[in-house]
């Protein structure tokens, strides 16, 4: 895994303009049954593919953080949403609550994490190959394909399977 998760992000940028247009294509035109077809692809690749083994989007990147992700995790640890928000977020550039560091302070050595019960809602959809109206967020999966091994599979195979 670890060899895989240092080659993705080289694997991403070299099929970055192909993708682009794919996405470019895709929004124009999309297929009628492509949230299907995502819904599909997504189930079979995460069959073979254990988020465990990887974790790498809680290593490199920072979920939002919503007033009911923060209400939700402050009410899960017994404390006050502003003492969530003082030890572990920071306000970003678009206004967003955000992690203060990554890695995640919630994601333990051997990958679990800690308030996987309770986490923000943009970890459970991570990496949004599965997604409504897929094909609005492409410049998103194009973000997360160059950190999820997952999420480049399914798009290398989306482009097999949907002709744009």
């Amino acid at each position: 895994m670890k060899e895989l998760l240092e080659q993705l992000p080289q694997k991403a940028k070299e099929k970055h303009t192909e993708n682009k247009k794919f996405f470019a294509r895709l929004k124009k035109r999309p297929p009628k049954d492509l949230d299907y077809t995502m819904q599909e692809l997504h189930e079979a690749e995460f069959r073979r593919t254990n988020c465990l083994d990887c974790a790498n989007c809680c290593k490199t990147t920072g979920p939002l953080f919503t007033r009911a992700d923060i209400d939700r995790i402050s009410k899960h640890f017994r404390i006050k949403p502003q003492e969530l928000i003082d030890r572990y977020l920071r306000i970003d550039e678009d206004n967003d609550h955000v992690l203060k560091q990554v890695p995640c302070a919630f994601l333990g050595a051997d990958n679990y994490c800690s308030i996987y019960e309770v986490r923000p809602k943009a970890c459970r959809e991570y990496p949004h190959t599965d997604r409504k109206k897929f094909h609005q967020i492409g410049n998103l999966t194009l973000k997360n394909m160059a950190i999820c091994p997952a999420a480049f599979n399914i798009v290398e195979e989306m482009k097999k399977r949907i002709k744009v």
